[in-house]
């Protein structure tokens, strides 16, 4: 597969969350963090250090049978529990069917979109998405505006936070942290105990 080398776009961190117009607010899939490559109907996940993710192959032929020719696509890795929950202890044990949860596309059929900016790559992701396979998930996002109900409702079902970006930022910001912000559930129950991974997308 002949694409850019990408670097994950990094998550700062803030404690609250806010209301504001020009940002946009995503509920954080509490799942491994991966960009998927997609080539010819063929696909590989990796995870933000380069490493790849060489776990459940029928994700990765879901992935490939997305209607392009290719495609690079940013997300998480998500097992699910019964209440349609991401159950993070299954997913790390192997213990269930995956899913691939995309918030943003960088690259399609030959074209970088890292300079575009992010409601507008956000779009054509939604649309490349459209008829996808089941395994293979658009995340939606709530406007600035609303960012405050939604971060209290996540709490409330239990869910591991929110994820707040500016609308016009793009992909080439390398390190700078300020762009994308997650917001934790600080009282998120699947996140006691938990063990150390180098590959998890956390600042």
């Amino acid at each position: 597969m002949r694409f850019p080398h990408i670097h994950p776009m990094k998550l700062g961190r803030r404690a609250y969350p806010f209301n504001d117009p020009s940002w946009l607010c995503e509920l954080k899939w509490d799942g491994f963090r991966v960009l998927a490559y997609v080539d010819q109907g063929r696909s590989e996940l990796r995870f933000r250090n380069g490493m790849p993710f060489k776990s459940w192959t029928g994700l990765t032929v879901a992935l490939g049978r997305l209607k392009v020719e290719s495609a690079v696509l940013d997300g998480e890795v998500v097992c699910l529990d019964r209440e349609g929950r991401p159950d993070f202890d299954a997913l790390f044990h192997c213990q269930c069917d995956p899913y691939f949860y995309a918030f943003d596309l960088l690259w399609l059929n030959g074209s970088d979109l890292r300079e575009l900016p992010l409601v507008r790559r956000k779009q054509t992701l939604a649309t490349v998405l459209t008829g996808a396979p089941d395994e293979v998930r658009y995340v939606h996002h709530v406007e600035g505006s609303a960012c405050e109900l939604f971060f209290q409702l996540c709490c409330e079902h239990d869910l591991e936070g929110v994820v707040c970006k500016r609308v016009d930022s793009t992909y080439l910001e390398g390190d700078h942290e300020s762009a994308w912000l997650k917001i934790p559930n600080r009282n998120y129950l699947q996140a006691a105990n938990r063990p150390v991974l180098l590959y998890e997308d956390e600042p």
